[in-house]
């Protein structure tokens, strides 16, 4: 068995095979404590209204950058991304405009979040820490390219930043709680959202949301696929705390 690989600031006269070593090496899995300590912090910045104001810009990303990944997958033309200071989002694609591809572009939105924080607590239960931050990092980048509004240029260039500086400026300490926060916040905060939507709809607002685009695309009515995207978000944050937590 090869003997896991510590994480820490990348040297930069070291070879690419040190970069690729260390790259896909594992690190050190951190103490239980610090686990639920960072699941404790992801839940403080989504529950109160005021945090959660600023921290569902992250969840934003992911919803329209899954929206765009979707899109791209399947065939559609991504013409751009936009994302607002109210932490509301806009993809717009081209295609055809009902069919497989446009349900799954719709349906990838609120699903995002939750799929992208069980990808995350996977890596992370296989001790890929560093892996997680580059991975991250190169997700936000790719979705920058395609933002075409100053405040979503600036949040991805920060949140991409953070990544960034966080995988190749500090050690393994610093890095394994960054992490585990970023991951137990995708999973947390994908559920959220969905609640949100809930509440609007109950109160005659959102009448174009993701929910309802789905509903006419396919005849299955708007709480059902409400119902979906709680299933993702719940299912999802049950099996990444199990793999977040060991068990």
């Amino acid at each position: 068995m090869a003997e896991p690989i510590a994480a820490g600031p990348f040297i930069a006269d070291g070879s690419f095979g040190d970069f690729w070593d260390r790259l896909t090496g594992t690190q050190d899995a951190p103490e239980v404590w610090l686990v639920v300590a960072t699941g404790v912090l992801a839940l403080a910045a989504v529950l109160p209204g005021p945090l959660w104001r600023l921290s569902r810009n992250a969840v934003t990303i992911a919803h329209e950058g899954g929206h765009g990944l979707v899109a791209l997958l399947t065939g559609r033309k991504l013409q751009g991304i936009r994302l607002h200071s109210d932490t509301s989002g806009l993809t717009v694609s081209r295609g055809k405009p009902t069919g497989l591809g446009m349900v799954l572009t719709a349906a990838a939105g609120y699903t995002a979040a939750p799929l992208l924080g069980l990808g995350g607590a996977w890596l992370l239960a296989a001790h890929h820490i560093t892996l997680l931050l580059w991975v991250a990092t190169a997700l936000l980048l790719a979705l920058l390219v395609m933002v075409r509004n100053a405040y979503g240029a600036l949040t991805v260039t920060v949140t991409g930043a953070a990544f960034l500086l966080i995988s190749w400026l500090t050690g393994p300490d610093v890095q394994s709680a960054f992490a585990y926060a970023a991951v137990w916040f995708m999973l947390l905060g994908g559920v959220r959202p969905v609640f949100e939507l809930q509440t609007k709809r109950r109160h005659g607002e959102a009448a174009d949301s993701d929910a309802d685009q789905l509903a006419r695309l396919t005849h299955v009515p708007a709480l059902v696929w409400l119902g979906f995207f709680h299933l993702v978000a719940f299912c999802s944050l049950i099996g990444g705390g199990r793999w977040l937590l060991g068990l």
